[in-house]
């Protein structure tokens, strides 16, 4: 499936979640889960700072979605994101049944910028989505938000290694 204008307008919102999680103190990620029509359901950036490693915002769409919708609106549904799932969104996303991904970045990118930036590794394997959930369509990287993103990534690099002007 090709990405269309409207899956572009879902990933711009992406962008600007992540950019609102940076400025909140989070790190910057973005999400939003929308309809097979395309209609906006739900919108979430990363929440991380309090302690919980595990707020994600694909990680909480996915738990909105099981709460919220039917299996057969799930299957249907897309996750738009602005970076690739983790494993254990990927997982998450896999078991509520979600349907279609959509990513500005690729977790091999985010991983090889935050290596040229001399950054600690994760503590979780940066998985491809279909390694860990092969029944789900995935799209990305969409190269038309990359630098947007990839100097987003650089500004939190330089915030929490304490480089002064980010």
């Amino acid at each position: 499936m090709a990405v269309s204008g409207t899956d572009l307008g879902h990933l711009r919102r992406c962008v600007e979640l992540a950019h609102e999680a940076y400025e909140k103190g989070e790190e910057p990620f973005g999400s939003v889960l929308a309809t097979a029509d395309g209609t906006k359901l739900a919108e979430d950036h990363n929440r991380t700072s309090g302690g919980d490693e595990t707020r994600h915002p694909e990680f909480e769409l996915a738990r909105w979605a099981a709460a919220n919708m039917t299996p057969q609106d799930r299957a249907g549904a897309t996750v738009y994101t602005s970076g690739e799932h983790c494993p254990m969104c990927s997982a998450a996303h896999g078991w509520v049944g979600l349907g279609r991904i959509v990513y500005v970045v690729s977790a091999a990118q985010l991983t090889g910028w935050r290596d040229g930036w001399g950054a600690p590794s994760a503590p979780v394997r940066p998985l491809p989505i279909e390694e860990v959930a092969p029944l789900v369509t995935v799209e990305g990287p969409i190269p038309e938000f990359e630098d947007a993103m990839k100097a987003l990534h650089r500004r939190q690099f330089d915030r929490v290694a304490g480089v002064t002007g980010s």
